[in-house]
């Protein structure tokens, strides 16, 4: 084997090592911000049938979880802002 393919072949490993760890970081920093109880969630829902117009709804964490909604999940997807 050349040097340049023992060059390849370490730099892939060290990629593939770090990727788990790069995983977590960015699951962690795609999760809904933080807030207190009134903190309010504005996230894009599905429009009304027959419609184009996109909808925002604004709810706590709580309402979300009544809802049958993950926020940390659904976050990084359909997240506009927080109101605190």
């Amino acid at each position: 084997m050349s040097v340049r393919s023992l060059t390849s072949i370490a730099a892939l490993a060290v990629l593939a090592a770090a990727a788990p760890v790069a995983a977590d970081n960015h699951a962690e920093a795609n999760a809904a911000p933080p807030g207190d109880a009134d903190t309010r969630y504005c996230m894009r829902v599905e429009p009304v049938t027959g419609s184009l117009v996109e909808r925002i709804m604004c709810m706590t964490r709580k309402q979300w979880a009544q809802q049958g909604v993950d926020l940390d999940e659904d976050w990084p997807r359909e997240g506009v802002r927080v109101e605190a």
